[in-house]
């Protein structure tokens, strides 16, 4: 390995010689946080990955494997109860019990850099600060804005309580942003929005995400988990992932009520118990409601698919990109998306004619959209391969290990 020199308060290292420690902290654990802690262990670098063991979302491979480097450390948070979500005091104070977890656990590991990933602001807080302390450089790898999301999402329940929790964490986010030693957005599109609430844009990387093309790799449409599905000659929606307050699951209502065809949708929590309960007042839906799969199994449940199913608000698109569409990339499957046309993922599927990309107000355009992949096999497998090729193209881990080495980097 080529010598990294790094620069911290604690002075010079040489990975050659004195292994820089890495803690990388990704509170959802999805995939591709922890390939990229994998690729910088595989790199001699000693790596920490660690993620929120209660938070609910579909998880990516955090077992550690016969194959990974002994440099690769994989640990969980946990707080022993069910994450309180959708309880605004009680997700408060389980996301600042978190943050004083997670800064104990800097302090008592001393890491070189700290990176943190989909951490919820008032975790964020003590976390930075104990980076500090123990002068590791910080970096703030931002998924999603979260005071942007957190005021709009209240302004539904009360437009005072909105305006002043939004002003609130506009300016959390910002402090934090601003003395972070490096910022890594996942969007071009999210640099000129933190200018807006205050972020110096100095040293802001734009590294988009991507899904780990050695995990997600296609099988043929019947394989040996599809197989005990009927295959009556309908077309096969599929949708995987979370259902969230950035999602209408009434699009998917309107999608499973089209004929001669059938969706899938593999979720939990409040979406997917919204439409287990249309599935009730209305049986006569062509939709299966099921809990998340292991992430091993994935991309033989994506690969069944005749087309893959994403839905992002309007509200939601610029402090957000829906993740599941690059894994869905991976398995050579249309897609067919209810998206803003300013998110990247609408941008990247048109521009690489991917899928079919509607509005998400449109509900006609959208199911038009559904007819249409439907009734053209070719056309579908057209698309699925064009994504396929992206995906190769584009997530290939060694030169995305490359930037982020590049960010934290000194001169």
């Amino acid at each position: 390995m080529r010598p990294f020199l790094f620069r911290s308060s604690r002075g010079t290292l040489c990975a050659e010689r004195d292994r820089v420690k890495i803690f990388l902290h990704d509170n959802s654990g999805h995939p591709f946080q922890v390939q990229l802690s994998r690729s910088l262990a595989a790199r001699g670098f000693d790596v920490i990955h660690s993620s929120f063991a209660e938070f609910q979302t579909p998880k990516g491979n955090l077992q550690k494997q016969a194959d990974d480097p002994d440099t690769l450390r994989i640990h969980e948070f946990r707080l022993n109860e069910p994450f309180a979500k959708s309880s605004l005091v009680k997700r408060w104070t389980q996301e600042r019990r978190l943050g004083k977890k997670l800064a104990q656990f800097i302090i008592t590991e001393r890491p070189d850099v700290v990176i943190a990933s989909n951490t919820p602001l008032d975790a964020l807080v003590p976390m930075q600060k104990a980076a500090k302390k123990v002068g590791a450089q910080f970096v703030f790898w931002v998924q999603d804005i979260y005071s942007e999301a957190i005021g709009r999402i209240l302004q539904r329940k009360s437009r005072l309580l909105g305006a002043f929790a939004g002003g609130w964490y506009r300016r959390l986010e910002a402090g934090l942003l601003n003395r972070s030693d490096a910022i890594v957005v996942i969007s071009a599109d999210f640099v000129a929005h933190l200018g807006t609430i205050g972020v110096d844009a100095t040293n802001t990387h734009v590294i988009e995400n991507w899904a780990p093309l050695d995990e997600m790799v296609p099988t043929a449409r019947v394989n040996d988990w599809s197989a005990k599905l009927p295959d009556d000659g309908t077309c096969r929606y599929v949708y995987a992932g979370t259902l969230g307050k950035k999602h209408n699951p009434e699009l998917l209502v309107g999608l499973a009520r089209q004929e001669n065809s059938h969706l899938y949708v593999f979720s939990e929590g409040e979406g997917a118990d919204y439409l287990k309960a249309r599935l009730d007042a209305e049986p006569g839906l062509n939709m299966t409601v099921a809990p998340w799969v292991p992430f091993e199994t994935l991309p033989k449940v994506l690969s069944s698919a005749d087309a893959l199913v994403c839905i992002v608000e309007e509200e939601a698109s610029i402090f957000c990109v829906p993740s599941k569409v690059l894994t869905y990339l991976c398995v050579g499957r249309p897609l067919l998306l209810a998206v803003p046309a300013s998110n990247l993922a609408s941008r990247i599927v048109g521009d690489t004619e991917a899928g079919l990309v509607a509005p998400p107000n449109d509900m006609a355009a959208f199911l038009d959209n559904a007819r249409t992949l439907a009734a053209d096999e070719p056309a579908r497998r057209r698309m699925g391969e064009n994504g396929r090729r992206y995906a190769l193209e584009t997530f290939e881990i060694s030169r995305i290990t490359d930037r982020f080495l590049e960010v934290i980097k000194q001169p």
